[in-house]
C-alpha cells in the first residue's frame, strides 16, 4: 500500500513539473518580471495542496511531498513566488483543520522554504551539493517536528527512515526533471534565436528578412501602404580583409551593424543579408524620404572612425540603392531586385552615395 501511494505521489510531481513548465514558457529566475514570479507562486502553492491532499499513510501518521514545489520555487525564484506559495499552502492547510498540528506544518514548511531562499542557482557551489543540503535540511527539520507529533517511539522508527528515502528520491527526480526542462528550453529559445539572428551583429539574418519582408509584401500590398527598401554595401571591403585581417572584418561589420541600428527609425527592419550587405525595410516611408535617410546614413559612415583590433582606426564608407513601392515599382515583389539595381549604380559610378534605378523613368534621379 505505501509503495502504491508512493508511486501515485511521483506520478503526480513529475507531472505537475512538466505542467508547470508547459505554463511557464520561460525559466523562473530571480530576474524574472514580477508578474512571472507571482504565477510562479501560485502554480507551486496549488502544486503543494493537490500533493498534501495525497498524503501517505503509515499506521496513523502521514506524509506527503508537499515541500517539494515550494522548496523548487523558492530556490529558483527568491522571496516573492515562495511567500505566494506559502500563502495558498497555509491557506490549504487550515481549510482542513485549525489545530495545533496544522500550525506546526505551517511552521515547519515556512522554515524550509525560508531556507530554500538563502541559496541560489547561480550562488556558489555545485548545484548538487546545495540540492543535497536543502533536502536534508528539510528531512532533519521533519524529523524534529514529527518527535513532537508522533508519540510512538515504534511510529518513529517506521516513519522517518521511509520519510527520509521517499523526500530524497522526490527532491531528487524533481530537481533533476527541471534542470533537464530548463536546459531544453533555454536551448529551444537559444536556437529560435540564432535561427533568426546574425551571430556576428546580432541583426536579422537572411532567413529573418525573407520571412519579414514577404510578409510586409503581403500586408502592404493589400492596404495599398507605401514600403522602401535600401539596399547597403561595404565599399572595397575585400581590402580590410586582405590588409587588416578577417577579424578586423568581422569588427567592422559589427561595428556597421550596431550604427545601422542606432541611425535608423526604431520601428524600421534593419538586417545582415550575408557578407558586407546589409539592408533597411523602410515601413510607411516615401522615396523622397528613404533617400533621406539612405544620405544620412551614408554621411554617418564616412565620417566614424572605426577601432580594430590593433586600436587602429580606419575608415569605409558604403554604397546605397534605395527603392520604394509604389514609386519606383508598382509591384512589391520587385522591391529588392529595383534596390539592388540602384546599388549596382552607386558602385559602377563611383561608390559611397545612394542611388536609385534610373530605368524608371517616372523616379527622379536623385545621386550624391
Amino acid at each position: 500500500m505505501i509503495l502504491k501511494e508512493l508511486f501515485a505521489n511521483f506520478a503526480i510531481l513529475t507531472s505537475l513539473i512538466f505542467l508547470y513548465t508547459q505554463l511557464l514558457k520561460t525559466p523562473l529566475n530571480r530576474n524574472s518580471n514580477m508578474n512571472y514570479k507571482i504565477f510562479a507562486g501560485i502554480v507551486a502553492g496549488i502544486s503543494s495542496d493537490i500533493l498534501m491532499f495525497y498524503s501517505i499513510h503509515i499506521g496513523d501518521s502521514i506524509f506527503d511531498l508537499r515541500h517539494i514545489p515550494i522548496i523548487l520555487v523558492g530556490f529558483y525564484g527568491g522571496f516573492i513566488p515562495v511567500t505566494i506559495s506559502l500563502l495558498f499552502f497555509i491557506v490549504g492547510r487550515l481549510l482542513i483543520g485549525i489545530s495545533v498540528t496544522s500550525l506546526i506544518a505551517i511552521g515547519y514548511i515556512t522554515l524550509v522554504s525560508l531556507f530554500a531562499v538563502l541559496f541560489s542557482p547561480k550562488s556558489k557551489g555545485s548545484l548538487q551539493v546545495k540540492i543535497a543540503i536543502l533536502l536534508t535540511t528539510n528531512n532533519i527539520i521533519l524529523s524534529v517536528t514529527a518527535v513532537f507529533l508522533v508519540e510512538s517511539t515504534e511510529a518513529l522508527y517506521v516513519l522517518l527512515p521511509i520519510y527520509w528515502i521517499a523526500s530524497y528520491a522526490a527532491g531528487i527526480l524533481a530537481f533533476y526533471m527541471l534542470e533537464l526542462l530548463r536546459k531544453k528550453t533555454i536551448l529551444f529559445e537559444k536556437y529560435k534565436l540564432e535561427s533568426t539572428t546574425d551571430g556576428l551583429t546580432g541583426l536579422n539574418n537572411v532567413r529573418k528578412f525573407d520571412e519579414v519582408f514577404n510578409s510586409l509584401a503581403e500586408s502592404v500590398g493589400q492596404k495599398g501602404e507605401k514600403l522602401s527598401f535600401l539596399y547597403i554595401d561595404i565599399d572595397f571591403f575585400k581590402h580590410i580583409n586582405d590588409n587588416y585581417g578577417h577579424g578586423d572584418g568581422d569588427i567592422v561589420l559589427k561595428a556597421l551593424g550596431n550604427l545601422l541600428h542606432n541611425t535608423t527609425r526604431s520601428f524600421d527592419i534593419v538586417s545582415r543579408n550575408g557578407g558586407e550587405e546589409f539592408s533597411d525595410i523602410l515601413l510607411d516611408c516615401s522615396l523622397e524620404r528613404a533617400y533621406e535617410i539612405g544620405e544620412r546614413i551614408r554621411k554617418i559612415v564616412e565620417n566614424t572612425p572605426f577601432i580594430i583590433s590593433s586600436n587602429e582606426t580606419i575608415n569605409i564608407t558604403v554604397s546605397i540603392g534605395a527603392a520604394s513601392f509604389p514609386e519606383t515599382t508598382d509591384n512589391i515583389c520587385s522591391l529588392i531586385e529595383e534596390a539592388d539595381k540602384a546599388l549596382y549604380q552607386a558602385k559602377r559610378t563611383g561608390r559611397n552615395k545612394v542611388c536609385i534605378n534610373q530605368d524608371v523613368n517616372t523616379v527622379p534621379v536623385l545621386t550624391v
